[in-house]
């Protein structure tokens, strides 16, 4: 009952909007989560081959762009080692067989990574985990200069695995001088990080910080200084990435539930057993009311009608709980086929369907990437099809105040047998231009940059930009409309448009709307 009475409120209060045939967002944030801790995603195991490794990676992003996706979350620094050169951690085992091992023949993985997904035109945010140290703490797989043999008093062991000890000054610096060097040195769009602050519950075991406690802890009641801590390292971790690079965003994927409202007033109807609040020492509203983060992408991983955690009610209560920042919602891709709810082949497009209605939610993101391998339940269909059928810009952040870049405009077209080469200039002398958006309108339609359908193409940008549209058909009028993005997908002036008018049965380009 109290879930008919909020999606009421929600319809009353004008967070849904009209349903009807609607158009596609021409902004949405359409992702996917590539874990590389054990393996998950990528490479597909320890110590393949440096060529395997990348035509495997290549493989990834060819198949996640022909799904839709125009960014990925790729996992660099699982358990405190690199999936890059890093002047402070070891070579991650997940990608050479052994810690503190590089790539033989060497290269630059994340480099790499970037230069692919850019190419791509999609976005490459760098997902860290702060306090993860060793994934399996019986096992003496670490290098003799991995830092938790270095400081070994700035760490714990909890369920068979070491932790950063959150509540330790030292910690909080070593992490922010990890994430700004990522930053300084490397041209990623984001920094990620996920669920995993404060570990999760064991039952019948306390998480043993009662030295660090004692040494910091400052009267405070030990949940609430469990809260300073991780408050402080976001806020440290927020301003390290701003100084370095003002257009790099960060994010938090927190645990779906922030708190049950059986404990706040502000929380979900909701009996998780776990919160980030209570339970993980998040406080992700907070860190959204200062505007220490840049987006959130709760992870909402159960279906509509879960009797615990219910999808619908967690995603309204989310959409009221972004205060202005970005919000994208974490599917749980890897659900399908795991229960009767998810065997419904309608489970994952309804949710994607239904975070489209609320204004305040610009995006998706899946986990994870293996979880389309094999097309289960028709779901890369589903995408390919209808929800990403058509190209979309990334949202935009007020907040991020950088200028749209100058428009292009068009220096001839000629007709070949594969279809209309089209080229252009750009007209920007500031450098901004980071992609293109060519639209393209048929017959002498009213030009409509709001329609989404009407995206031809979205290309990176080059010095000499020039595009093959092959289902151009002889004989047909059309239209062509060219913008400029920068890379925070701010949007330049139209160009001024190029018609393809036929005149007495032969095709004309203008520059003027009639012949």
């Amino acid at each position: 009952m109290v879930k008919h009475l909020l999606v009421a409120a929600f319809l009353l209060a004008g967070f849904f909007k009209p349903v009807q045939a609607q158009l596609p967002p021409k902004r949405e944030l359409r992702a996917v989560w590539i874990a590389t801790v054990e393996n998950i995603d990528w490479p597909s195991r320890r110590g393949l081959p440096v060529e395997q490794q990348k035509q495997e990676f290549i493989n990834l992003l060819n198949t996640q762009q022909r799904n839709g996706m125009n960014a990925v979350v790729v996992q660099i620094r699982p358990v405190a080692d690199a999936f890059y050169a890093s002047p402070f951690e070891p070579w991650s085992e997940y990608l050479t067989g052994t810690q503190g091992q590089a790539p033989n023949p060497y290269y630059d993985p994340l480099q790499f990574m970037i230069e692919e997904t850019h190419k791509r035109g999609m976005e490459f945010h760098a997902w860290l985990n702060p306090y993860r140290a060793v994934f399996n703490a019986s096992r003496n797989n670490v290098t003799p200069n991995h830092i938790s043999r270095m400081r070994p008093q700035w760490f714990l062991t909890y369920d068979n695995k070491k932790y950063f000890d959150p509540g330790v000054p030292e910690v909080r610096e070593y992490v922010t001088q990890i994430v700004r060097d990522v930053v300084r040195r490397y041209d990623i769009d984001a920094v990620h990080f996920d669920d995993y602050f404060y570990p999760y519950r064991v039952p019948g075991k306390e998480f043993p910080d009662y030295a660090s406690y004692r040494q910091y802890g400052q009267g405070m009641e030990k949940d609430d200084w469990r809260r300073y801590n991780v408050d402080t390292i976001i806020h440290m971790v927020s301003i390290a990435i701003k100084q370095e690079k003002a257009w790099v965003k960060f994010g938090i994927s927190p645990f779906g539930i922030w708190r049950n409202k059986n404990k706040d007033p502000e929380g979900s109807y909701t009996n998780g057993g776990t919160t980030n609040y209570d339970d993980l020492y998040a406080d992700v509203l907070k860190w959204l009311k200062n505007g220490w983060i840049d987006y959130v992408a709760p992870q909402l991983y159960w279906e509509r009608g879960h009797r615990v955690a219910d999808y619908e009610l967690l995603l309204n209560w989310w959409a009221q709980h972004s205060y202005g920042r970005n919000l994208y919602i974490g599917h749980g891709a890897y659900r399908i086929n795991s229960n009767a709810a998810w065997n419904n082949p309608n489970e994952l497009p309804v949710q994607i369907t239904e975070t489209r209605t609320l204004n305040t939610v610009q995006g998706s993101i899946f986990y994870s990437a293996k979880s389309f391998n094999g097309n289960p339940r028709g779901i890369e269909d589903s995408l390919r099809n209808h929800f990403y059928h058509y190209p979309a810009l990334r949202p935009v952040m007020s907040w991020l105040n950088f200028s749209a870049p100058e428009s292009p405009y068009f220096a001839d077209a000629f007709e070949r047998a594969n279809g209309l080469h089209l080229h252009w200039v750009d007209g920007d002398t500031t450098s901004r231009t980071n992609q293109y958006v060519l639209y393209r309108f048929e017959g002498r339609e009213v030009i409509n940059l709001n329609n989404p359908e009407k995206i031809l193409t979205i290309l990176p940008q080059s010095p000499d930009p020039q595009y093959v549209d092959s289902t151009y058909q002889k004989g047909k009028e059309y239209t062509y409309v060219l913008t400029s993005l920068n890379r925070l997908q701010n949007e330049s002036l139209a160009s001024d448009p190029m018609y393809i008018r036929i005149v007495k049965g032969k095709t004309k380009f203008y520059f003027d709307p009639e012949p």
